[in-house]
């Protein structure tokens, strides 16, 4: 790792002009649900409606002048190409975002509204269509999370959590490429080592959970998840010993437990959340976490970029 306690206090320092330092919220009307006194650190109200902001403007920050004018370009499900075309507009640079097809639309449009370019493609194709576009503009490329800068952007998250809530037992983060996971939990842990950081990734891809099970990376087959922000099927290589070393432990959780979790996090506490940022309230529901009634648990909802076409998925859904 090239990457630890010191980059993320000094990437606090250097975003700080840019970013929200978010709410953590103590919610005792989620406890009797999800088995413990229930904290959320609520990442959705950031200014691009999710963490990625974080490491897009920590890396940005970091790039020349020169790399600036050149532009940059990423491949992303949503969240981190809006974070990036955010930190382009407000840096002067050029942005290009390959997005999924399958991306909703109010992440493709909310894109484009910042200015910048999209590119539509499958899924699967998105980050060789990326390379591709920065080889021929010779730009640089930032990556939604496989990155030590990005990383420790990310971690700024892990920071305030401690700051705000410093008797914390445990830590329960959404695991899509690893990024998030990876800068918290090296926040965490090298702060305060006797918190417990959790993960949850989908459990129709749980690239991560299976991975640490069989203590090298692995590469699943591709599949779609009502999670679209947690899209993996093979772990980060730069991501990988982070959770190796500092995560207790990643949760696969079902399809039907993220909706339960987005339902639950609308309906009685009240935080539009997307589906994604809700899968660690969704392991809670479905029982898979190691916590008890009296153990303090910060939930990072990590986004909030939710169309009315997500919100109709919870009509049919059963808390």
């Amino acid at each position: 790792m090239s990457f630890a306690l010191k980059e993320i206090k000094e990437a606090k320092q250097r975003i700080s002009p840019y970013v929200l330092k978010t709410p953590l919220l103590r919610m005792p009307v989620l406890d009797a649900w999800l088995g413990c006194e229930v904290y959320a650190k609520v990442e959705c109200m950031q200014t691009t409606g999710a963490f990625k902001l974080r490491g897009a403007f920590n890396k940005l920050l970091s790039l020349t002048p020169e790399q600036l004018r050149c532009g940059v370009v990423t491949a992303s499900t949503g969240n981190h190409g809006r974070a990036m075309a955010y930190a382009a507009k407000m840096l002067g640079a050029k942005a290009t975002v390959v997005m999924p097809r399958t991306a909703p639309q109010v992440k493709i449009d909310a894109v484009r509204a910042l200015g910048a370019e999209v590119v539509l493609c499958g899924a699967e194709e998105r980050f060789d269509v990326a390379e591709r576009i920065r080889a021929e503009s010779s730009g640089t490329m930032v990556p939604p999370y496989n990155d030590d800068v990005i990383m420790a952007g990310q971690g700024t998250l892990g920071l305030e959590i401690i700051e705000q809530q410093p008797d914390l037992d445990a830590v329960v983060v959404p695991v899509g490429g690893g990024g998030l996971i990876s800068g918290i939990a090296t926040a965490v842990k090298e702060t305060s080592p006797r918190v417990r950081v959790y993960g949850a990734d989908p459990a129709v891809l749980p690239a991560y959970a299976q991975s640490l099970k069989a203590g090298k990376m692995l590469t699943l087959p591709f599949s779609p998840t009502v999670a679209e922000a947690l899209l993996c099927q093979t772990p980060g290589d730069k991501c990988f010993p982070c959770l190796q070393k500092y995560v207790d432990a990643v949760y696969s959780v079902s399809e039907a437990f993220i909706l339960k979790g987005m339902k639950l996090l609308l309906t009685e506490g009240k935080i539009l959340a997307e589906a994604s940022s809700c899968i660690g309230i969704g392991a809670a529901m479905e029982k898979l976490l190691p916590v008890a009634p009296k153990d303090k648990v910060c939930f990072v909802i990590s986004g909030g970029s939710v169309g009315v076409e997500q919100l109709r998925m919870l009509e049919e859904v059963e808390l």
